[in-house]
């Protein structure tokens, strides 16, 4: 496993574990990232990430994509 900002660009991965504290664990749910979902990294800009997961594109820091891992 590795985390999503490692995750190569536009290469879909699927989500294995979610970390950080729960109140972490539930913004990343309520932006569309679940255990056994998919995602795929857009692109990088600055410290943030932009990832496609479901239908949309969200940029999510690099700090928080380290605790989704893939």
């Amino acid at each position: 496993m590795i985390p999503l900002s490692m995750a190569d660009t536009e290469k879909e991965v699927i989500i294995r574990k979610i970390g950080g504290n729960s109140e972490v664990k539930k913004h990343l749910e309520d932006l569309g990232f679940h255990v056994g979902g998919t995602a795929s990294v857009v692109s990088r800009l600055g410290d943030n990430v932009i990832v496609k997961v479901k239908e949309s594109r969200i940029a999510v820091s690099e700090e928080l994509a380290r605790k989704i891992m893939v």
